[in-house]
């Protein structure tokens, strides 16, 4: 009899308790996670702003873990298009249909880390987040981003090796990761991309420089403040199409550097400065015709340096500080051209603040084999040095940026001249956007001559990095303010052919139960306690008016 009653309350009670838990589960789900909820409940103008409020809610309510400045305080309703940071603009294969094109949080100090839902905004073609405190790894999930034209994930706390994910982003043109702890070696095929922009600088990257760098159609390459090692591929001749600044500063390089350098004709910005490059000044730096900075610096170099290198046409800023050269010609003494030379800390004979002698022996200055270089398949020279390599900088909080400079063009960074060995790079004002026509870069004036001054080329610049978007790219349509209320002017983004089709665009997000959350990172535990980035603002200006996408 027992067990018959037992059995009764098993299979009628149960269910109503089991129902009830049901309840209060689906309860505590929207107390904590309304997106999930709430965005089949709402309604939308089109599946994409649907989508749209699903991932920003998950982003906000999951992943974001502190917002000083409130970025996020407005991220409430059906909305988005009113949201702080996110901009909408009309769908190119569908103009009826608006959608987030751009996500802007520069400067917002927020903590958090972007979840997998993200790839969910699969319309937007801008992803700016620098300047916070977002740490982890990139999902794989982004790589449904086919349209991302611009990523800009610099000054923040990300972590692991190079984030892969970013290879498989057939529009994107602009990738901006510095100051993060990304390590490991930079992947190959990242010089095989499309891109016309490519910052990496101050991480933690090691081994040497791929030699797929002169694949590489980009007019502006920074990989400095890694510990990268190796040489410098003598691929690099082949970007001479293309290339407009390089810069490999603090690089644990070594070998000489490759002839090859010389092809280089459109090249504004060569700075090698602060590694371990030995050898000669090469002969083929006289067809560097268009440089204006040229930073050789705190190596090892020897021999002479030659006057055609003084006498480049376009040369504003030269340094060779800090190496072994034991005489110059009588061109790079001249000041009669307004160049800003800087040869401190050599061992020319006549020329003052020049090495001691017991520094400028025999076997300090000899002059050394470049074919003895031990270049090939990455491996670094073990040739011995006289002088023990300075220690890597290691980056924990960038230094301030520096003022922006009133005057055309001098490149992409400023940093105060550092006391050698040690160097920092400061990241700068930066507005990436193509609108056609391509912007002319005007030439640049010479720096002051007051005292030894590090290379203009770091200044910032809102037309640096200018390319006009793929003919086969249409052009997104803006809709006037009236007609969406709270809307935002959109920046600027491309539309790519790669865009899924139309009935891809069109698709419902599945129900929020088959999307589990991810476990947050490790860093998630301690975002509520991470002290603000200090001493950096560089959000991205606002962006023009022209609807280049």
């Amino acid at each position: 009899m027992a067990r018959l009653i037992f059995l009764f309350l098993f299979l009628f009670l149960f269910p109503a308790f089991s129902s009830t838990t049901t309840k209060l589960e689906a309860t505590t789900a929207v107390s904590t996670l309304p997106a999930a909820v709430d965005s089949y409940q709402l309604h939308f103008p089109n599946p994409h702003l649907r989508r749209a409020y699903f991932a920003l809610q998950t982003w906000k309510t999951t992943a974001i873990f502190s917002d000083p400045k409130n970025f996020t305080s407005s991220w409430v309703g059906p909305n988005v298009c009113s949201y702080t940071g996110i901009y909408c603009a009309l769908l190119p294969s569908h103009p009826s249909i608006t959608v987030v094109a751009s996500v802007d949080l520069n400067s917002a100090d927020i903590a958090g880390y972007l979840p997998p839902e993200l790839a969910l905004l699969s319309d937007i073609t801008i992803l700016h987040l620098n300047s916070n405190r977002f740490c982890g790894v990139l999902p794989d999930a982004l790589r449904r981003l086919r349209l991302l034209h611009e990523l800009d994930l610099s000054n923040n706390r990300f972590a692991g090796n190079f984030p892969s994910v970013v290879l498989s982003l057939p529009s994107l043109r602009y990738l901006d990761l510095r100051f993060n702890e990304f390590e490991g070696p930079i992947p190959s095929a990242l010089f095989r991309l499309p891109l016309d922009a490519i910052f990496l600088n101050s991480n933690r990257l090691h081994a040497s420089i791929p030699q797929t760098l002169g694949d590489s159609p980009a007019s502006v390459v920074v990989l400095a403040n890694n510990g990268l090692g190796g040489c410098i591929p003598s691929s690099i001749g082949k970007m001479e199409k293309t290339l407009s600044e390089i810069i490999l500063l603090n690089d644990n390089l070594t070998g000489c550097i490759p002839p090859e350098v010389g092809k280089l004709r459109k090249v504004k910005v060569f700075d090698v400065s602060f590694n371990r490059l030995q050898g000669p000044i090469p002969a083929s730096f006289a067809g560097l015709a268009s440089a204006e900075q040229l930073d050789i610096g705190q190596n090892r170099l020897t021999g002479f340096v030659p006057g055609f290198v003084c006498g480049l046409p376009r040369l504003q800023n030269f340094t060779f500080s800090h190496n072994f050269f034991t005489g110059e010609a009588a061109e790079c003494g001249a000041r009669g051209r307004g160049v800003v030379r800087d040869g401190r800390g050599n061992c020319i004979a006549g020329i003052p603040n020049q090495r001691p002698p017991t520094q400028c022996t025999a076997a300090d200055t000899r002059e050394f084999d470049c074919s003895k270089a031990k270049c090939g398949g990455g491996k670094q020279n073990t040739t011995p040095l006289p002088q023990k390599p300075r220690p890597r900088n290691a980056r924990r909080i960038p230094p301030s940026p520096p003022t922006p400079v009133g005057s055309p063009h001098r490149g992409f960074f400023t940093v105060t001249p550092p006391p050698p060995p040690v160097s920092e790079l400061s990241p700068p004002t930066k507005s990436y956007a193509p609108p056609p026509p391509m912007a002319s870069i005007p030439p640049s004036p010479p720096p002051s001559s007051g005292g030894h001054s590090k290379p203009s080329h770091f200044a910032p610049s809102p037309a640096t990095v200018v390319s006009p978007p793929p003919a086969e790219h249409p052009a997104y349509h803006f809709p006037p303010p009236a007609s969406l209320p709270g809307y935002h002017h959109p920046p600027p983004a491309e539309h790519s052919k790669h865009a899924p089709p139309p009935s891809e665009h069109l698709r419902e997000p599945q129900p929020p139960q088959e999307m589990p959350l991810p476990s947050p990172p490790e860093c998630a535990g301690q975002n509520l306690t991470l002290p603000p980035v200090v001493g950096v603002s560089y959000a991205s200006p606002p962006p023009p008016t022209i609807p280049y996408y």
